[in-house]
């Protein structure tokens, strides 16, 4: 499915473009174009090559799934690849992005995504009440939709926030079996976004730094404003990692206490099991010439040498400090 916006002066931004005025559209020097493709299908996905002739490498790199955001030049238009959250992070390990391909030229911006977007659902519902933005043109569009993709993080650091929180008291409070299993899942979370933001923040620097000759210098200050937020996710994102890191050796040290305090208590109680143990078997030895046999306070004698012995071997490693 896609969805064709038009601006032209003497009839102002039309939505909901009929697929046949497109290549007129093109030709016409005075109409500024947004064409969305959502989800596509093989015959719609055409309209990239047979409509615009854009390059059979970019063609291929928006279909395919890149994985990393990136900015290639091709003279007369810019391809870009950006990620923006698919979702807040309500469960560690929920986090995911979706992939949006951008083609910019001096005319026309076309938008590219195989899942439901949000952000680009927000800008159009923007640009077809009140905003002016495909009016001042299409570079200032793009602005306004990569603006929207770092906008989209903040509930999700948001979320970050206080799942790292979270966990980090009750690593200190009350740590449980599955604490660990959370850290782990919400560190992939953190990873995964870090691997998406910081390759973007260079495509945004590229944007609001090196010249294009699609983007007008006027716009392309506002792209330093984007690439400003792009790096304090990036560094909110390697604090939580931090501070994940810091939390999972502060849990593994505090387990690792425990079952040394464990080993301690039973260390002591083998120790004391130990002599005992000795005294029985010597009493039980099936010898007929053996003292205190035949003796009528023999058994309780044992015992009693049994309780001083153990009492006395507490007593000592309580002074000792062993536990």
């Amino acid at each position: 499915m896609f969805r064709i916006s038009a601006y032209t002066e003497v009839e102002g931004l039309r939505a909901d473009v009929p697929v046949g005025q497109l290549p007129a559209l093109i030709e016409d020097p005075g109409a500024r174009l947004w064409v969305d493709l959502d989800a596509p299908t093989v015959a719609e996905q055409m309209i990239l090559t047979d409509v615009f002739g854009f390059h059979p490498l970019a063609v291929e790199d928006c279909i395919e799934e890149t994985h990393l955001p990136k900015l290639d030049d091709y003279g007369e238009y810019l391809f870009l690849v950006v990620h923006h959250g698919a979702r807040s992070v309500e469960e560690p390990g929920t986090f995911s992005t979706v992939e949006l391909n951008c083609f910019l030229g001096r005319r026309y911006l076309v938008t590219y995504h195989d899942e439901p977007s949000r952000t680009i659902s927000d800008v159009r519902r923007r640009l077809e009440k009140e905003s002016p933005t495909l009016a001042r043109g299409t570079d200032a569009l793009l602005h306004e939709v990569l603006d929207g993709v770092i906008d989209n993080y903040l509930p999700i650091l948001d979320d970050l926030d206080e799942h790292v929180g979270e966990i980090e008291r009750q690593v200190l409070e009350a740590p449980d079996h599955g604490v660990l299993d959370r850290i782990l899942m919400l560190k992939r979370d953190v990873m995964h976004l870090k691997r998406v933001a910081a390759p973007q923040r260079e495509v945004f620097h590229r944007l609001s730094r090196d010249p294009f000759a699609v983007i007008d210098p006027r716009v392309q200050i506002y792209f330093r404003d984007v690439y400003d937020h792009l790096v304090r996710i990036t560094d909110l994102a390697e604090s939580y990692r931090e501070h994940l890191t810091a939390t999972l050796e502060a849990h593994l040290s505090m387990v690792s206490n425990r079952l040394n305090e464990v080993m301690k208590v039973l260390t002591v109680i083998a120790t004391i099991i130990l002599p005992l143990s000795l005294i029985a078997g010597i009493y039980g030895m099936n010898f007929k010439n053996m003292p205190e046999l035949q003796w009528a306070y023999g058994y309780p004698f044992a015992l009693g040498v049994m309780a001083a012995l153990a009492g006395a071997m507490l007593y000592w490693f309580k002074r000792k400090g062993w536990f």
